[in-house]
């Protein structure tokens, strides 16, 4: 099994590269997800997050729900149900600090900002939270492909072959929000990913069927403009429809425990974000 160097973040400090070294558009032999995930080993990249507040966090409407998976595991999955029946699915994909309050906030907010929708926060970390960076880290670096497709799936699966299922996620889960699109096939209605690490196999692209909304930071020093430019010129190439919106600010801005936290730039991105929705869950 592989292990899933998570792409949010550059390159194996025991070969002697750093971020500065290297570029972690040069890695040809990773996957995207694994390229992120060796992030995880680069201290400045550790060190710009800092710890979550603790938050209390209790819902009416959201349950944590159990679901068979491929691989003979459960998946844990965190699920608002719509009022009423519709194929509508908006799968929500947790960024390192795994599947916490604070994410089932942001799909709560999410379920009612868009009306009768049903909203499923996927759990790549099988119930591991990180209450710190340095767990975060360990979290991320732990994540294989293999289980990761398999809890994928098992939602995929969950909602059934008549959902229609946009993607969202921050950071980790930007890049994983594209990966669920990728594997939801035609099912795949729409995809936002904030500040991920994009799909760069062109075959791969080739299949994706969903618009993707790509929310960027010109200052990011992991997910760099390069790397944004080079995801504009392959998506082109797949002949795929992206839209890009990069803003002045630093990797993770979107996150309120974040120190360079934007909060204009995260206001901006969140009703952009919405308009994509809304457009693609008619």
């Amino acid at each position: 099994m592989k292990k899933l160097f998570l792409l949010t973040l550059t390159l194996l400090p025991a070969l002697g590269f750093t971020q500065s070294k290297m570029s972690c558009c040069q890695v040809s032999s990773a996957s995207s997800t694994e390229e992120f995930a060796q992030f995880s080993t680069d201290r400045e990249f550790v060190q710009s997050h800092l710890d979550p507040i603790p938050f209390e966090y209790k819902s009416e409407i959201g349950r944590d729900v159990m679901i068979p998976a491929a691989d003979g595991k459960e998946a844990h999955i965190y699920e608002f149900k719509a009022a009423k029946p519709t194929n509508n699915y908006i799968f929500v994909i947790h960024e390192w600090y795994g599947l916490n309050n604070y994410i089932k906030q942001e799909s709560e907010k999410l379920y009612h900002a868009l009306g009768n929708v049903n909203v499923i926060a996927l759990d790549l970390y099988d119930k591991q939270v990180a209450t710190n960076r340095d767990e975060a880290s360990k979290y991320m670096q732990s994540v294989t492909e293999e289980r990761a497709h398999s809890i994928i799936n098992a939602a995929i699966k969950y909602a059934g072959t008549k959902a229609k299922i946009v993607t969202i996620g921050w950071c980790f889960g930007g890049g994983w929000s594209m990966q669920t699109s990728l594997l939801a096939g035609p099912q795949a209605a729409g995809c936002i990913m904030y500040y991920g690490m994009p799909e760069k196999d062109e075959a791969k692209l080739k299949t994706l069927k969903a618009d993707v909304l790509g929310i960027f930071a010109e200052k990011d020093k992991w997910i760099t403009p390069q790397v944004v430019k080079e995801f504009e010129e392959n998506m082109q190439k797949a002949g795929k429809k992206l839209t890009v919106k990069s803003y002045n600010a630093d990797h993770a801005f979107a996150n309120p425990s974040n120190p360079l936290y934007d909060k204009e730039s995260t206001a901006d991105a969140y009703e952009i974000s919405l308009a994509f929705l809304k457009a693609r869950l008619k």
